[in-house]
C-alpha cells in the first residue's frame, strides 16, 4: 500500500471537504485520517488527509489533483509520501541533554527520521555523536567568520539532501542564509521565560523573582529572534524549596519533552503554518 499526506489551506467555502474526499475515493484511495480547521477570523479553510492507495503514481496524483481541485478552490497544497523518511540535521553548542534524548529516541526508532550528520561550533560533543556513529562536523563560528561559517553549514546541508534541521540547543543566531533556505524547517528550541528573563542566566533570574511555573517552548525560526511559530510548548509548577539546580534540571527536562514533541510533530506533516502560527493536528 501506498499511504501519502495531504496538507491544504485555502479561502473558507462550500463543497472542499466532498470534493476532497470524493477525488480520493475516485482514485481507488481509502481515508484513514482526516482532520480540518477553519480559522473564523481570517475566513481560512485547513486540512490534513492521509489516504492509502494499492496502486499509486505520485505524478499522475499532483497532475490530477491540481486540475480538479486546486484551481478551483485556489488551494495551497502540500503531499507528502508518509514512508519516505526526511533527512534531519542536528546542530549543537555545548550543551548535551537534548542531543542525548534525541540520539537515544532516533536509535530506538522512535523518531522516523535519518540523521546523516551533527554540526556544532565547539568539539566538546563530538564522542557523544562519535557513540551513535553519527559523523560529526566542527565549524567554528566567531563574528568575523560566521557568514563563512554558515555557507560551510549550508553547503552540507545541500550535499546531503537535508529537508530541516534542529537546533538542539545551538547557541548561535541563526541568519537568513539558513532561514531563507529552510523557511518554517528549522526547528528551535529555548526555556518560556523569554522575554522576561533574558540574558545569559534565566534561572537565576527567576530564581530571585520566586517564579511558580517554568517551562519550554520550541519554534520554527524566522529573523525575528524567538519569534517564529510556536510548535509545542509544556510547564511545570516549581516551588520556593527549588534551588537554581533544581529550577536547571527541570527545565531541561521540559526541553528534551518540547522539542522530542515538535520534531514528531514535523516529521508527521502535523504542522501548518499559516500568518506566523501554527495548527497542530491531532
Amino acid at each position: 500500500m501506498n499511504r501519502i499526506t495531504l496538507q491544504i489551506h485555502c479561502k473558507d467555502q462550500t463543497g472542499i471537504i466532498a470534493s476532497v474526499t470524493n477525488f480520493i475515493a475516485n482514485n481507488n484511495g481509502n481515508i484513514v485520517y482526516i482532520d480540518q480547521h477553519v480559522d473564523r477570523e481570517q475566513d481560512i479553510f485547513c486540512m490534513r488527509l492521509e489516504s492509502e492507495f494499492k496502486a499509486f503514481s505520485m505524478e499522475s496524483f499532483k497532475s490530477n489533483f491540481t486540475s480538479v481541485l486546486v484551481e478551483k478552490f485556489k488551494m495551497k497544497w502540500r503531499i507528502y509520501d508518509v514512508e519516505e523518511k526526511p533527512k534531519m540535521a542536528l546542530f549543537v553548542s555545548k550543551y548535551d541533554h537534548c542531543l542525548y534524548d534525541l540520539l537515544g529516541r532516533y536509535n530506538s526508532g522512535e523518531l522516523f527520521v535519518e540523521i546523516p550528520f551533527i554540526i556544532s561550533n565547539h568539539n566538546n560533543l563530538k564522542p557523544i555523536a562519535e557513540s551513535f556513529n553519527i559523523p560529526f562536523y566542527h565549524i567554528p563560528v566567531t563574528k568575523d567568520t560566521k557568514a563563512e561559517a554558515e555557507a560551510q553549514q549550508l553547503k552540507l546541508c545541500k550535499e546531503h539532501n537535508i529537508n530541516f534541521i534542529v537546533l538542539a540547543r545551538y547557541m548561535q543566531i541563526v541568519t537568513n542564509t539558513l532561514i531563507n533556505e529552510y523557511p518554517n524547517k528549522i526547528i528551535n528550541i529555548h526555556h518560556s521565560f523569554l522575554p522576561a528573563f533574558i540574558g545569559a542566566k534565566p534561572y537565576h533570574s527567576a530564581f530571585k523573582r520566586g517564579v511558580k511555573i517554568i517551562g519550554a517552548t520550541s519554534h520554527y525560526v524566522t529573523t525575528d529572534l524567538d519569534a517564529g511559530p510556536i510548535i509545542a510548548q509544556d510547564v511545570a509548577s516549581v516551588s520556593h524549596t527549588y534551588s537554581i539546580e533544581d529550577l536547571i534540571a527541570k527545565g531541561r527536562d521540559l526541553e528534551k519533552i518540547v522539542l522530542a514533541t515538535a520534531i514528531k510533530h514535523h516529521i508527521n506533516r502535523k504542522v501548518m503554518v499559516f500568518n506566523n502560527k501554527t495548527i497542530i493536528f491531532s
